[in-house]
């Protein structure tokens, strides 16, 4: 029954989700909405969308499903400019990393529009419509949070749909999906920042920090470069979570600090303990909200050519390389030549290859 759909912010998330939609339903009339113009000309240009606009039009209003791809504050203002001019039966979602507040305002509303909350655990650092594409949803969770204004099959409409571009959707309670996502990804972001921040204050005037920076710091940090506006908002919309995590964390800091000052060997040990058997629990293939990264370590000997010798043996077998360099700091780590792939499938097969050829290859997991 679904016809048209309208999404309402043309960046990574929006553009990729149209892309997905376009590939599987190239039936679908597919609207955008986004202030960045060259996007919707670009988006029309490749057939992404039949038409793009710089603001809501007849269009978006008779569209049977709008996905609001912006920050809280800014979905918010579009519910409200579209609760009383869309059809009946149109359901409006969200894709906002929080979902208590913005759900919470719909239901306040005197005359709600249908409404889902909805949350794609999946993204990468870049952003903008240019780095989107089709197969981002594919094999990750994406989170429905109905609300009492999702009336009728309109969850369902969205779960078969979320299905088709290869999703998997899970239905849980905003409450909950802002405790979960606060704990592994809102606070990860500020320890991350954090940690950063406190190389910073120790930097010497020679760089040194800088300079052996690699390995595990790199990796554990790698998620600081992400937008500082975009994670402003999320860290707002999200405040009284993440500073009850904060608290809990810092609980846990101190009582680490308590053992290393007490020499408390056993306390020192379990601590590390606890926390790697849980580690060793997570599903290593699942897919997050802090994007993950493609990476082959090589273990290879330093002699002229090495480097092009992989990349063309990568290069020939349709291989997509986005980085290779040698890692001059690799304590607790196995291979001094690091390699970034595009995707997961791109890391899976370059494995097999290089191991086929006689590398010795490990997965940076």
């Amino acid at each position: 029954m679904v016809k048209s759909i309208s999404i309402i912010g043309l960046g990574l998330i929006g553009g990729s989700l149209a892309r997905a939609l376009r590939q599987k339903h190239p039936e679908l009339r597919l609207f955008a909405v986004d202030t960045y113009s060259p996007s919707l000309r670009l988006a029309e240009k490749e057939g992404v969308i039949d038409k793009g606009y710089c603001e809501c039009s007849y269009d978006i209003f008779n569209s049977d499903i709008i996905f609001i791809c912006t920050t809280v504050s800014k979905a918010t203002q579009y519910i409200v400019q579209l609760s009383d001019k869309v059809k009946e039966n149109c359901i409006l979602t969200d894709v906002a990393s929080t979902k208590r507040e913005i759900c919470s305002f719909v239901e306040k509303l005197s005359s709600p529009p249908i409404f889902i909350g909805g949350h794609p655990m999946a993204g990468t650092e870049k952003s903008g419509y240019s780095n989107s594409f089709a197969h981002l949803f594919e094999n990750a969770y994406y989170v429905l949070t109905p609300t009492s204004a999702s009336k009728g099959s309109s969850v369902n409409t969205v779960k078969e749909l979320l299905k088709d571009i290869g999703a998997l959707p899970i239905i849980v309670s905003p409450e909950l999906h802002d405790l979960v996502t606060g704990c592994i990804s809102h606070v990860p972001h500020v320890i991350a920042s954090a940690l950063v921040n406190l190389a910073k204050k120790k930097e010497n005037s020679d760089g040194l920090i800088k300079l052996l920076a690699a390995g595990g710091f790199k990796d554990i940090t790698r998620i600081a470069s992400s937008n500082p506006g975009m994670w402003e908002n999320i860290i707002l919309s999200n405040s009284e979570v993440v500073v009850k995590l904060l608290e809990d964390y810092n609980e846990i800091i101190n009582r680490f600090i308590a053992q290393v000052q007490a020499g408390d060997s056993k306390g020192i040990f379990e601590f590390f303990q606890e926390a790697k058997d849980f580690r060793d629990s997570f599903a290593s293939r699942a897919t997050g909200l802090i994007p993950p990264s493609f990476e082959l370590l090589v273990d290879v000997k330093d002699e002229p050519g090495i480097i092009g010798s992989i990349a063309t043996l990568l290069g020939t077998n349709g291989i997509n390389i986005k980085n290779i360099n040698v890692s001059n700091s690799r304590e607790f780590e196995q291979g001094c030549l690091r390699i970034t792939l595009s995707d997961q499938p791109n890391a899976d097969k370059a494995s097999l290859i290089l191991t086929a050829n006689g590398y010795r290859v490990f997965k940076v997991e």
